[in-house]
């Protein structure tokens, strides 16, 4: 009959058929593993070279200050007394047989995660404030924008005003450093939220509370991230401007009392401490916002 002999041809026909995903047999199928495997030797190999680059970088910086002062080297800049990387590495060896060393460095270590930490639980939130509220903006950004530009140094004689006790007279203006770069930051990435994906959530029925959480926060944490790799730094910075005024301890303290009894390779050895512990904090912030920026990395993928 026709209508049977339609049937046959229909089921017969292989251009009818959606063959291509049946077609596809274990073995044919494209290997996946193979370019990712050979992809993570050479990520390897790349980051291993990176940190070549540094590190070269750093002893040839070292060399050139080894040979200034061997020199002694006047043109411009006068080396003549400043002290040569081993009489440094001399003094940073002798200290660390002493005790004294390691409880200042503890003790700016505890004031920096004390100030720190207040300035991220203050600056984060307003500046997500200002970068999506515009009345809190109007009220808030005119004291972000006097008080922003006044040096660590100029805060001391009205931190000794405000605060009871030298310890948090230190702590107030080390959280002052590092407040104002987390405030910026965080407004700016706040602010620069797309359009598209408010809306989308709006569309949704997602309440404000949400979006803020859901949409604003975690489009905002890269520029949060640098907010709070650059108020690290500048923590560290006003840390010193806050020791001079404790009188006992602390790195920041170290440096300034070697400074008053003119002992050159202390100043120095001072100095890189701070240098060095104000890397390794940053390093530390940027690690502990990794998983935040996660779909960064996927998005790049």
């Amino acid at each position: 009959m026709p209508g049977h002999d339609v049937a046959q041809v229909t089921i017969a026909d292989p251009a009818t058929i959606p063959s291509a995903p049946l077609a596809t047999s274990p073995v044919e199928q494209p290997d996946h593993g193979a370019p990712v495997a050979a992809a993570a030797p050479s990520a390897v190999r790349r980051d291993l070279g990176s940190w070549a680059i540094r590190a070269a970088s750093l002893m040839f910086g070292i060399f050139l200050w080894y040979l200034a002062t061997r020199l002694r080297l006047k043109f411009f800049i006068n080396f003549e007394n400043v002290p040569s990387p081993v009489l440094v590495a001399a003094a940073f060896i002798s200290h660390l047989q002493q005790e004294r060393f390691f409880i200042d460095i503890g003790v700016s270590m505890a004031r920096i995660v004390a100030s720190f930490g207040l300035a991220v639980l203050v600056g984060i939130p307003i500046g997500v404030l200002i970068g999506r509220i515009r009345l809190a903006r109007d009220v808030i950004s005119p004291w972000i924008e006097v008080l922003r530009p006044i040096p660590a140094v100029a805060w001391i004689p009205m931190a000794i005003l405000l605060w009871p006790t030298e310890e948090s007279s230190i702590i107030f203006i080390t959280f002052l450093g590092a407040l104002f770069p987390i405030v910026l930051n965080t407004a700016t990435g706040a602010e620069q939220t797309p359009v598209l994906l408010i809306r989308a959530a709006r569309s949704l029925g997602a309440p404000p509370g949400q979006i803020f959480r859901h949409v604003v926060i975690p489009a905002a944490m890269p520029s949060i991230g640098a907010g709070l790799a650059i108020g690290m730094g500048v923590a560290w910075f006003s840390l010193l401007a806050g020791e001079i005024i404790s009188g006992q301890y602390g790195i920041g303290y170290f440096t300034w009392n070697a400074y008053s009894l003119i002992d050159y390779p202390d100043i120095v050895v001072g100095m890189l401490m701070i240098g060095l512990l104000g890397t390794l904090s940053t390093a530390f912030v940027r690690l502990l916002m990794r998983p935040f920026v996660a779909w960064q990395t996927r998005a790049r993928a």
